[in-house]
């Protein structure tokens, strides 16, 4: 879990081809005002879903601010890969049950999830995936790699590898080029 989190850090907060070190991270997030966000949202979630020193209700707290602050709902038990980034916070739902994987591009009010938490089955999305404005991607449901899913999509069935998916009228699935 720890190399996931410096990895995603060095992703999205330090940035550029130099190792990870913190001292170059924590420079950044002052310095930077939009990689804040990413810090603190892959510190809560690390400290949240390993327990580390007794945090996981302190942590429960953080994100539930740090959700609050941004206008989004990202439950801290999603596993989300490095290099997310989330063109533009308004409304965006991850429930608890969500895997993501790395380089996914999210935009304003997207949803991924089940009903609830409780709910079997997890939603999975793979590798640089890019989801376009108001999609909402419900159930127990995988999502392949390199895939581009269309702004005001509902997807509640599977979709393959390469693949771009939208819904002008009902929706449609054709292989990337």
């Amino acid at each position: 879990m720890y190399k996931s989190l410096t990895e995603c850090l060095k992703a999205e907060v330090q940035k550029g081809d130099k190792p990870f070190s913190w001292s170059r991270t924590i420079r950044r997030v002052i310095k930077c005002s939009d990689r804040r966000f990413y810090f603190w949202l892959r510190i809560w979630c690390y400290l949240y879903q390993t327990n580390k020193f007794g945090m996981k209700g302190f942590a429960k707290r953080r994100m539930r601010k740090l959700n609050r602050a941004n206008s989004i709902d990202i439950n801290p038990a999603a596993r989300i890969g490095a290099g997310l980034k989330i063109v533009h916070f308004t409304g965006i739902v991850i429930r608890g049950n969500t895997v993501i994987g790395k380089n996914a591009v999210l935009r304003q009010n997207v949803t991924i999830g089940a009903r609830n938490d409780t709910d079997e089955g997890y939603s999975v999305i793979g590798d640089n995936v890019e989801l376009g404005a108001n999609s909402c991607l419900i159930g127990d449901i995988s999502i392949g790699d390199n895939v581009i899913i269309g702004a005001m999509s509902f997807i509640n069935k599977d979709v393959p590898d390469n693949h771009v998916v939208y819904s002008p009228k009902s929706v449609t699935m054709r292989p990337c080029n």
